[in-house]
């Protein structure tokens, strides 16, 4: 789901600082035209990259005028249910991450993202590089349902659209992720060769 979404809809990023010097993140941001950058980490520090710690990251982000907001209500390290209806996804954390997004406390989140974009750009910020690996990649499926544009940011001058996950179900602006049926299961399988709801990690890695 991007051709449903209008071209000029409002525009929400998401990078992974990962081990990045400061100043390739901060020169990654300038080139993208980022304003605010909303911090969806749990825990936001790092052993290995104090750079992008909750006390030294927005002193940073002032010296270059972007605006920074941690947002725990987004965090990930969220538990699964038993009766959890998000089955598709095989990796727990996942799926856990799936179950809270049926809560009020995450819509509630997410709302105010699809208001804030609508004003200025922000990126989603967590520490996993790669889009896929991470729960950002879930908050661009809830995003996308409310018509907001998802970019993942990949360079200074490359973005990737965010592509709603294959297997997600969508009511509104409500998505979950059910198992598939048995003759799907046979037959489904993701473009790195893994079956469907399989992505190796989930986790707010570099600590």
């Amino acid at each position: 789901m991007t051709g449903d979404i209008a071209a000029d809809a409002p525009l929400v990023c998401t990078i992974g600082h990962s081990n990045r010097p400061l100043d390739t993140f901060l020169d990654l941001l300038r080139a993208n035209q980022i304003v605010h950058v909303l911090d969806v980490r749990t825990v936001p520090r790092s052993r290995h990259n104090p750079q992008f710690n909750r006390d030294a990251l927005p002193v940073s982000l002032g010296a270059v005028e972007i605006a920074y907001t941690h947002v725990p209500g987004l965090g990930g390290l969220r538990h699964a249910r038993a009766d959890s209806a998000n089955a598709g996804w095989r990796n727990l954390s996942f799926r856990g991450y799936a179950d809270y997004m049926q809560s009020q406390e995450f819509a509630g989140h997410v709302e105010w993202v699809a208001e804030l974009a609508r004003s200025e750009r922000c990126v989603l910020m967590c520490a996993e590089a790669v889009p896929w690996r991470c729960h950002r990649s879930l908050i661009g499926d809830a995003l996308l349902v409310r018509g907001i544009r998802v970019e993942d940011i990949i360079g200074a001058k490359a973005r990737k659209p965010h592509v709603l996950t294959a297997f997600a179900c969508v009511e509104g602006t409500q998505v979950t992720y059910p198992p598939p049926s048995p003759a799907d299961t046979d037959t489904a399988a993701s473009q790195d060769g893994t079956l469907i709801g399989d992505k190796p990690c989930f986790s707010e890695p570099n600590e």
